[in-house]
């Protein structure tokens, strides 16, 4: 490949209005997300791991591109991740050894041993931990998205979806309210072809997901989502739409989970040569190599430079942490609303 100081060939403009800076860090992103889940992965394998374990593998792209195209610092956007965004909340600033300390529920983890995996907040750094009944984050970050309109800041939320969830009522409800409301939320839905073991045609009879949008008078979008420079525009233009006060705005990316609904499902329910399609064709890691080594928007040793560095910085907080201890049981009623210990006996022999 030609030298970046002398090409032979001008090279492509840089999409979406990104510097070359930008596209690295990007792909940084993207290589800490997957190296980050595979530690954990070890970790599980080694029951060090407390609790479910669960992958984005080949979902990468439309977490990092959508979260990078928000908000930070003043004014700092808002997103809603669910247990397959860890790319999201690594783009608005979580550290690798606190999702470490969080898995292994380690007495300095975020919520102190008391949640696990990606349950935790980070108002500051601009992301609110999801809870575990799916699709009710869309009536939530409804909410949150009216306060910001009610004071007139110009601040959006954003919130993810799976196709499974666009099944539940809550996601209806919450998406109707949004609607009318005119709030400046950004719905991101993962078209990912599971919900848990169910395929779409056994829970839903349309097309794409942005159907479902358009039946509330929101403007949706299909895109890629294993490309993750098309996730980011999808996402940038929806975010400056809702900024700007035109409402909600939906975003269905169509991916593929090519791991079980957690570490522990052996996806028996998965055709073989469907998760080999999508691993050798379609992954979107390998996709965006292609794209800047091609477009020589980066070399592979930049690439391999950064790989190395997101290497270093798992090792070593790992290492940081692993043998840290679990919090001491008495920990567990420090700022709970009632102690058990002190409350009258009728009130907890009737639970």
């Amino acid at each position: 490949m030609p030298s970046r100081a002398a090409p032979t060939t001008q090279s492509p403009p840089v999409p979406a209005g990104l510097t070359r800076d930008q596209l690295l860090e990007i792909y940084r992103y993207l290589r800490l997300t997957r190296t980050l889940e595979e530690r954990l992965t070890a970790l599980y394998r080694q029951s060090k791991v407390i609790g479910g374990l669960f992958r984005s593998l080949g979902q990468e792209a439309e977490s990092v591109g959508s979260a990078y195209a928000l908000s930070r610092g003043p004014n700092q956007d808002i997103l809603s991740p669910l247990i397959r965004n860890l790319g999201s909340m690594l783009v608005m600033g979580a550290e690798p050894i606190a999702i470490l300390r969080q898995y292994m529920a380690k007495a300095e983890s975020p919520t102190r041993g008391r949640e696990l995996n990606v349950h935790f907040n980070d108002l500051e750094k601009g992301y609110l931990g999801q809870i575990s009944h799916l699709g009710d984050m869309v009536p939530v970050m409804a909410g949150i998205a009216l306060t910001f309109k009610l004071r007139g800041e110009p601040r959006v939320g954003l919130v993810y979806v799976g196709d499974g969830a666009t099944s539940t009522g809550t996601f209806h409800e919450g998406l109707n309210f949004a609607a009318v409301q005119k709030v400046p939320l950004v719905v991101i839905a993962e078209y990912n072809r599971w919900a848990y073991s169910t395929p779409p045609e056994k829970q839903f009879a349309v097309k794409d997901l942005a159907e479902k949008a358009k039946g509330y008078g929101i403007p949706a979008v299909t895109v890629d989502g294993n490309d993750v420079l098309a996730v980011y525009e999808a996402t940038k233009s929806a975010v400056e739409r809702a900024r700007r006060g035109h409402g909600v705005q939906f975003v269905e990316v169509k991916t593929y989970r090519r791991k079980g609904h957690a570490e522990h499902d052996d996806q028996h329910y998965v055709p073989k040569e469907e998760l080999d399609w999508w691993a050798k064709q379609n992954d979107p890691v390998d996709r965006y190599v292609t794209q800047l080594v091609r477009n020589e928007w980066a070399e592979e040793r930049e690439l391999k430079a950064i790989d190395d560095r997101v290497k270093v910085e798992i090792d070593q907080a790992t290492d940081a942490c692993v043998d840290e201890p679990l919090p001491p049981g008495e920990s567990a009623l420090s700022g709970a609303y009632a102690d058990p210990r002190t409350a009258p006996r009728h009130w907890y022999r009737s639970l």
